[in-house]
Order: structure tokens, then sequence, then C-alpha cells
């Protein structure tokens, strides 16, 4: 099997994305957007665009397409464009032109002429600070938590009978999912049935959202996305794009393709959201945690429809303390709304969390990975669930080792023009399952169908299956085709929260129990070979009294084309016995020119526990992606906002992110230990573990080059400048 079963169409260019579609009588949308932040439309002149060349129909707040509300299990109540005369930040969703080419559309779209009444517009993070709110309920918690010892008043007064304190302020950017592919949809109806292409992270999800949208039925809706160009949480839910191009095609009785540009996506989308973090820890003198106190500040929309849990995310469960308190609050500002991105909470959070711990390190002089293992957790404090399985310390003895800690130096070391340091972090990210149903085939020919209604957004998802259910149906991986991305599969295999691998390779092993518990049953029934006797299945074979048969074989013999049964799994009592999470060591090495200041990472390692690595070279493929992205948070990534509202660098020209000449060599290592108190499979998620605590490590790794402690990404030349 190859390593990846995507990969020959990808780098061949036959696969089809949703923009790849074309149909006879095509039209093609372009989104209006606002140019203001705060405010009211009160009126548009779209006369010019109407009567511009190839234009067929022009909507907007005025004229709106046919939009019904619904609330999306996942992603709530949905905002529906075009449905509301307020904006609340630049960049909005305010119209559409649907013409006979896209250039025609987008031409014309210039033509429009838009009234507003303006209204002040708060887009400022630090301003917007002093009207802070609660955050809503966060990782099904309370906003604010607080667990004191025995005798403890508060947090404070834990803080203040500890020996040693830090207490720093870090604050994290604004970032953008950036996917290559940007948001698009191509829909087409066919008398009252929908089909759309459209790339997301669940077809069947994207599909129910459709139907409530549009007002039909589910069965209505058939959704369908074999290839996705990125999603990283940003396509989890029905974008713009989906749903205006599906209401136009309804209305004009004709398919629509719509995209957006790639300046669009910054704003017409949703991104992660910036933010603040307070925290304070205090330890006696030989590093044991006293008190943890985590006070956090997530940006979101005027709609406050999503808040980066960075708390909730890190500090909730990482290390054990005796006093915790934990706070998240939330800083609405007229900016597009905010969503999931690879390891939301985490990500933000284990910037702040790590950067502190190993400020802690400093101040005790001590080893930051000896600090950190001292006060490893074996359950999130004031839980009493323990960890279903934890092997951090091997992680960290493992990468230190291998990437020679013994050798740094608590003040780096010159290399010529260049500071040379190291730095760790301590990666963390939740054992999650989504529900979800696969159904597999047995076919007649001898091979097997595994399919599911998820998506494949580069995760590798279609090869677990492959490799899963050859494992279930013990036959060769060659004999099974996998497939995804398409609402009429069984409903499961979303892509999101590193569940897909856990959560459908348990209802992998379910089904292939059913159906092969009913082939061993047909095989012994009336009239068939085995009649009356006992078989067994092994091998892809069915073994009687007096010899074996291939299902394939046995199928044909019975009269049937195929066999089929589903399996359904999800969380369940599991979950009330342990708590589950994958655990990792990040380490990294920079290099920071003495003159100029430019920080270069040198080295990184990063050793995970993921439970059982079903695939080793999409599990390093996954990680080091996640790794990469470490550092781009570090160095690179930062969507800066004006006062106006408008981004200041929504293109890739400006919007920077690491290219091959910042990345050097990635070592990426298991400690596998199968976590079957998880699930039937014994994988813990890696999609999104690889994110979490390298920017931290980076930043460690700056300290630890020049004295220089930064506690705000990306970090940037003038943070090194010194007189």
């Amino acid at each position: 099997m190859n390593a990846r079963l995507d990969a020959p169409r990808k780098v061949t260019g036959q696969a089809d994305y949703a923009l790849d579609r074309t149909f006879p009588g095509m039209l093609y949308g372009y989104i209006v957007l606002s140019t203001i932040a705060h405010g009211e439309i009160t009126a548009m002149d779209v006369t010019a665009a109407k009567s511009a060349p190839g234009v067929v129909s022009v909507y907007s707040p005025f004229d709106p397409l046919e939009l019904h509300p619904f609330k999306s299990q996942l992603m709530g109540d949905l905002w529906l464009p075009l449905h509301d005369r307020d904006v609340v930040f630049y960049g909005q969703p305010i119209g559409l032109v649907v013409a006979e080419t896209f250039e025609q559309a987008r031409d014309a779209a210039g033509l429009i002429e838009v009234s507003y009444q303006e209204k002040p517009a708060l887009t400022s993070m630090e301003d917007g600070l002093a009207t802070a709110e609660d955050a809503p309920e966060s990782r099904g918690s309370a906003p604010s938590i607080e667990v004191l010892a025995d005798g403890v008043e508060s947090i404070e007064d834990a803080l203040a009978q500890s020996p040693v304190v830090v207490s720093e302020t870090y604050r994290t950017a604004t970032q953008n999912h950036a996917a290559m592919e940007p948001h698009s949809a191509v829909a087409k109806w066919d008398g009252g049935e929908l089909t759309l292409y459209s790339g997301n992270q669940a077809s069947y999800l994207q599909a129910m959202e459709m139907a409530g949208v549009l007002g039909v039925e589910p069965s209505a809706v058939h959704a369908v996305n074999p290839y996705v160009g990125g999603a990283f949480g940003g396509k989890a839910g029905t974008s713009a794009p989906g749903m205006l191009a599906a209401a136009a095609a309804r209305a004009l009785d004709r398919p629509v393709k719509c995209a957006l540009t790639r300046e669009q996506v910054f704003t017409a989308t949703a991104n992660r959201p910036a933010t603040v973090q307070k925290i304070a820890l205090g330890a006696d003198r030989d590093g044991a945690l006293i008190a943890v106190q985590h006070d956090s500040w997530s940006a979101t929309s005027m709609s406050r429809s999503f808040v980066e849990p960075t708390s909730h995310g890190t500090s909730r469960e990482w290390y054990a303390t005796q006093n915790l308190s934990i706070s998240q609050k939330m800083v609405p500002l007229h900016i597009p709304p905010g969503t999931f991105m690879r390891a939301p909470g985490e990500a933000s959070g284990s910037f702040a969390l790590e950067s502190a711990i190993d400020e802690l390190a400093i101040a005790l002089e001590m080893d930051p990975i000896e600090l950190r293992k001292r006060n490893s957790s074996l359950a999130p404090p004031g839980v009493d669930l323990q960890w279903s399985s934890k092997h951090l310390d091997e992680c960290y003895e493992i990468g230190a080792q291998r990437f020679g800690w013994a050798n740094r130096s608590p003040r780096g070391h010159v290399d010529g023009d260049w500071l040379v340091g190291m730095g760790t972090a301590t990666a963390m990210f939740p054992g999650l399952r989504f529900p979800a149903t696969v159904e597999i085939t047995l076919n007649a020919d001898g091979t097997a169908d595994v399919s599911t209604g998820g998506a494949d957004p580069g995760t590798g998802l279609l090869t677990v299956l492959a490799t899963i259910g050859a494992e279930s149906l013990d036959i060769d991986p060659e004999r099974v085709t996998p497939h995804l991305g398409d609402s009429r599969f069984a409903p499961g295999g979303m892509s999101g929260g590193s569940t897909a691998t856990a959560s459908t390779g348990t209802a992998i092993m379910l089904a292939a129990t059913e159906l092969l518990d009913e082939l061993v049953a047909l095989a012994a029934e009336p009239g068939a070979p085995f009649e009356g006797e006992v078989v067994t299945y092994a091998e892809g074979l069915l073994h009687g009294n007096h010899g074996t048969m291939p299902f394939g074989e046995l199928l044909r013999a019975i009269g049937r084309e195929s066999l089929s049964a589903k399996g359904s799994s999800a969380p369940g009592e599991e979950m009330t016995k342990h708590s589950f999470s994958s655990f990792g060591a990040q380490f990294c090495e920079v290099r920071v020119h003495r003159l100029t200041r430019e920080v270069r990472v040198s080295r990184m390692l990063g050793v995970f526990d993921g439970g059982r690595i079903i695939n080793p070279t999409q599990a390093r493929s996954q990680l080091s992606g996640g790794m990469i992205w470490g550092v781009s948070a570090a160095l690179h990534e930062g969507l800066e906002v004006e006062p106006s509202g408008r981004p200041a660098n929504a293109d890739f020209a400006s919007y920077l992110l690491p290219v091959n000449a910042d990345i050097p060599e990635i070592d990426v290592q298991f400690v596998e230990y199968p976590d079957t108190l998880h699930n039937a499979v014994g994988a813990r998620g890696v999609g999104e573990i690889g994110a979490v605590g390298m920017a931290a490590a980076v930043a460690n790794a700056v300290c630890n080059a020049t004295g220089i402690r930064v506690r705000r990404i990306p970090i940037m030349i003038e943070d090194l400048l010194v007189e």
C-alpha cells in the first residue's frame, strides 16, 4: 500500500477539488464585502452592476437570497449572509454578483455603490480589554475555576505564601488558517435536490447545515468533497460561498460556482483570535508548584460566537499544583468572527504557560526539564480521573538525550556572529472522540469497501480507513478501497479535534465484527457451501470442517454481489473512568545574529506519546506540520488590524508564513504505548499536538541565546534590539 493513498492523484493533478467542477450553463458568483467595520447599510446602488456585461443577477440585503435560520450542532446559530443590513466587521459579506464569467462578476462588483451610516468601531484588543466580559462555558466548565488547598482562602494568599513567584503577561496575535484552497463551492440543483461541491471537514455535517439554511429535507442535499486543500478547523462549518452559491443556483435554475479571493478569505471566513494572558506561578525552592493562576482574555466578534479557551486548554490540566485559579474572558470587537484553528486553546495557551514555566526555571536556577518533570500531573488538578496513559517523562528523557540537552548552557553559547540557544516546552492535547458510523462492504470479487461521510483535508484519513479496515477484515490492504467526502455515506469521520482515527477506527472494528459474524452464519445456512458445519474466518478465508473458501467465492456461491454492515462508535463509559490526552516534549535550537538580531531556527525535535501509531509516515507528516506551525506562530504569523478594522496584511505576500529556507530538518520520535482504555484501536490524536508548545520552545530558546524574554508572538527583530 502507498504511504498515502491520495498522494498519486494529488501530485499528478488528477484530484478534483470543488472548483475543478464545471457544468454546462455554469454561472459565477463574486461576493461583495463591506468597507467599514461598524455601521448600517443605508443603500446599495446596483444599477450599473446589473447592466454590466454578462451579469445575470445581483443580490444584497435589500434583495436577499432565500436562506433560513438554522442552529448547527457544531457551529451553533449560523450567520446568514446578506440577511442583515448591520455591519459589524470590515470585510463582511454584503452582496453577491452572479455573471457568465468570474471576471465579469468581479468587475461588476466594483461598480456597486454602497452607502453607510457609519458608527464608531472598536477594533483594538488593548483598547477593548476594559470592556471584557465573562466568556461562556468553556470545555464543559465555568469561565472561572478555583481549586484551593485546605486552609487557603484565595489564590492571592497561595501566591503570597510561595517562596518563589513569577507573574507576567503574554500576548498572541490573530492568525488566519491560510489553507491553500480558498473557501469555495459549486452548487447544482436537479429538480428539488442540491449537489454541493465544497471543501469541508465533514460532508454529512455540511449537508445538514445546508438543508437547514435552504429549508429542505436533509435527503435533498448531497454534499461532495473527496479532496480538501487544507482546513485546520476553518472549514468545519459551511462558509458564505456555499450558502450563496446554493441559494443563487436555486433562484436562477443554473449551476453556480462561487469562490473567495485570497484577500477575502482573511475576513469573510474566520480566524484564530488574539489573546492576552496573565500567568502567576508560585513554587517552593525545590520547584514544586504551590499555586498556578492563569487569567485569559480572548478577542471575539460582536456575535460572541467563539472564544479561544487558552487557560482552560492548558493550566486546567497540565501541572500538579495545590492551588489553581483560571479564568476566561472575552473582548467583543468589530472584527471577523473567530473559530477553531489547529489546537484551539492549547496552541495559544501553551505559549504563555510554557514561557512562564521557563521563567520560573530561571528564577529557581533549575533545569527546565527537571522543573516540568517534578510537577507532572497524574490527573487534572481537582479532578479524580487519572490519565489513562501518560509517558511524558519518557518523552523528555528520550528527547533530552537525542537533542543533546546536556550540552545546553543556561546562557546559551556563541558561534561566530551567532548567539545560539536551546528551548523546550511541553505539548498536550486532549484525547477526544466524536460519534462516527462506518459502513464496510465485502464484494464478490474479493475486495472490500470502507466508507464514511467524513473528509481527508490532508490528514491521511483515507489511508487510515484502508489500514484499519484491512486489519479488521484480516486481508491485504490493497484489497480495501476507502471512501470519504460524500454525505450519502454513513455519517461520521469528521476531521477535527484530532479525533478521526480513534473515532472511525473503533467504528470500523465494530462493523467488521458484525459483518464477519453475518458472513460466517451465511456460509453455514442450508444450501450454502458449508451447510451445517462449524465455520470460522481468518485471512479472508472461510474455514469449514472439510475445506476453505475465499469470502468472494462464497458470496458468488450464495448469489450475493456484496454483503454490508455498519458500525457506530461514540464516547461512552470510559470517559467517566479516566482523563485522556496525548503528550509531547518539544525541543528547539535557534541562532540569533548578534548584530542584525535575525532569528533562525536551526534544529527541531518533537517526541510524542500519542498511543498506537497507525501509519508512522503520516503521523510524522502531521506532527512536523504542527511543529512548523509553531515556528510560524513564534516568528512569522500575525494578522494586523488597522484602526478602521481593515486587515493590513491580508495576502500571502505580507501575511508571513514560513518557507523552506525558514525550516530546518525536523526530527520526530514516537513513544508508542497503545491506549486501549481510550478506544479499541489504541490510537490517540496526533494531528494538533505538534502545534502545541513549539512557539514557547522557540521563545525559550531565543531567551536562552540572548537573555531577552519576549512575551508576545510573533517575535520581531525590534524585540531583540538592545542599546
